[in-house]
């Protein structure tokens, strides 16, 4: 492999009519991706591709506001985590930016939802895969005493990072690494974060179909595109492509427990 997209949505009904041409670009470009469920029906897909594919895997888990009548249903995600393809728990979090954060019945159900799959990855050795907007403290308070709970067994990504420098920091003291989407293509918002980041603590992704780089910007995202995402990495970075490229790959092998050679 030469790039690795770490979540992606290729399980979503924007790829129904074209999913398998837009399969055989990633092949073509070299590259890898995780599709990332949002329930247990777009779990049930992720894996579904990642059987099929060698250079697919799956996330499995329960989005805290896609759809908010969705819980963790232990039984059903128990039926599927076994799986060798399996490498992650989520995407999981809170998302509090359209959320009346006075509404305690919905923080309650967010927190709740999240840490049942926090429990749930502790269970079957899997770092989780984190989606959060408008709640980077609250999230950093609920992980911060779970990590002094379960150590370094605690472990996963931020995904579409979109904090500032010290918010990152916090995140890669416990250990959590967090990954850039196409918008650093096109908006300077995260500079500071890539250019300070080290280099063992960050990802790439495109979070397909959504926000696709320059130069496709306004189209439809897929996974072959992160090598935009990855060139850009590194010239915010003033370092090598080659190099930046294969360490974003080593980073994925080891939270990811997977072999991209």
């Amino acid at each position: 492999m030469k790039y690795i997209d770490i979540h992606s949505h290729l399980n979503l009904p924007e790829y129904d009519a074209d999913r398998e041409e837009v399969i055989e670009r990633l092949h073509e470009s070299k590259t890898a991706t995780i599709v990332v469920g949002t329930d247990f029906e777009t779990s049930q897909i992720a894996l579904d591709l990642a059987e099929s594919h060698d250079d697919i895997y799956a996330c499995i888990g329960v989005h805290p506001v896609d759809n908010v009548t969705k819980v963790f249903e232990l039984d059903k995600f128990e039926t599927l985590v076994g799986h060798p393809k399996v490498v992650a728990i989520g995407e999981c979090g809170l998302d509090y930016f359209h959320a009346d954060k006075s509404d305690q019945t919905e923080i309650e159900r967010q927190q709740t939802l999240f840490i049942a799959q926090i429990h749930f990855a502790m269970k079957y050795d899997k770092p989780i895969m984190i989606h959060s907007r408008g709640a980077y403290e609250e999230l950093l308070a609920l992980l911060e005493p779970l990590v002094a709970e379960y150590g370094d067994r605690l472990r996963g990504n931020v995904h579409f990072f979109a904090g500032n420098l010290e918010v990152a920091k916090r995140f890669w003291k416990i250990g959590f690494t967090t990954s850039f989407t196409g918008v650093i293509t096109f908006a300077r918002d995260y500079d500071e974060v890539i250019k300070n980041a080290p280099m063992d603590m960050i990802m790439s992704e495109t979070d397909a179909p959504f926000v696709a780089p320059v130069p496709y910007r306004g189209k439809r995202n897929e996974p072959s595109y992160v090598q935009e995402v990855v060139k850009k990495i590194a010239e915010i970075r003033g370092e090598d492509e080659t190099e930046v490229r294969e360490a974003l790959l080593s980073n994925a092998e080891r939270l990811f427990g997977i072999n991209l050679a």
